[in-house]
């Protein structure tokens, strides 16, 4: 929308409202701009749809044999989940359901940097 001349706020509004700019209010407007310049027909952009069977779940047996090893790992001092699954030789995802446990059970702090660290009991 155009904006009043004497607001230096709508500059910017008014430049590109009087360059041609293209009302745009979803992905079908913006692929109805660029078709013609790209030398493609207009077409419904490419959904991306996700399926939960793809996702590798940890089974029980792996989560159990885990658990104590990430608790081996932890101390009050922080480390890097990226280093725990390194120390645990064992999937990130398997990690992250234990530290989720964890968490959960309010033994785990998260930290900036993708840290964690135990919490102490009585600390």
């Amino acid at each position: 929308m155009p904006g009043s001349p004497l607001d230096p706020l709508c500059t910017g509004t008014n430049r590109l409202i009087r360059e041609g700019a293209t009302l745009t209010e979803n992905a079908a407007d913006v692929t109805a701009v660029l078709a013609p310049l790209l030398g493609a027909a207009e077409r419904e952009p490419k959904r991306l749809y996700y399926r939960p069977q793809d996702m590798e779940r940890p089974d029980d047996s792996a989560i159990g044999a885990t658990r104590a090893r990430v608790l081996e790992c932890l101390s009050p001092s922080p480390v890097a989940v990226d280093e725990l699954v390194r120390q645990c030789q064992t999937g990130a995802a398997v990690v992250s359901v234990v530290l989720l446990e964890l968490e959960l059970a309010g033994r785990l702090e998260r930290q900036p940097g993708g840290r964690v660290a135990l919490i102490v009991a009585g600390a």
